[in-house]
């Protein structure tokens, strides 16, 4: 998760959780309400997101909220490949390995949703000069 905090910034309100929740606070409905209360999702991928199922269950509302709500979903690529996204390669698939261990019954949703979002017009930041 990013570590900034919230600002206005050009009339856009930035929610980042790490700092707009409040330890000890359940993060899933706290999460939930900013994803719902929002118009625009910048997802950013990098090797380590499938790791995080708290990642990969905001995914899941996200794009809930794009389906539902008609919300303008971003994928950001971070040094890695749209494609290892989409079909759960490199670390996004040994990521799925150990969560099919913990969490069997999620692991087909989460993985519809990676497929799902890396498909969306994204941007790709593997190559980069700064």
């Amino acid at each position: 998760m990013a570590s900034s905090s919230s600002s206005k910034c050009s009339k856009f309100n930035v929610f980042i959780d790490e700092n707009e929740l409040t330890r000890g606070e359940i993060i899933t409905q706290a999460l939930k309400q900013a994803v719902k209360d929002s118009r625009l999702a910048a997802v950013i991928f990098s090797s380590g997101y499938a790791e995080s199922r708290w990642c990969l269950d905001e995914l899941v509302e996200i794009l809930a909220c794009r389906r539902i709500m008609g919300q303008m979903v971003l994928p950001i690529f971070y040094d890695i490949d749209p494609s290892d996204v989409r079909h759960q390669r490199g670390a996004f698939e040994e990521a799925f390995r150990e969560h099919q261990k913990r969490f069997p019954e999620m692991v087909q949703t989460w993985k519809e949703a990676l497929n799902e979002a890396a498909e969306l017009a994204g941007e790709d930041f593997r190559a980069t000069d700064g």
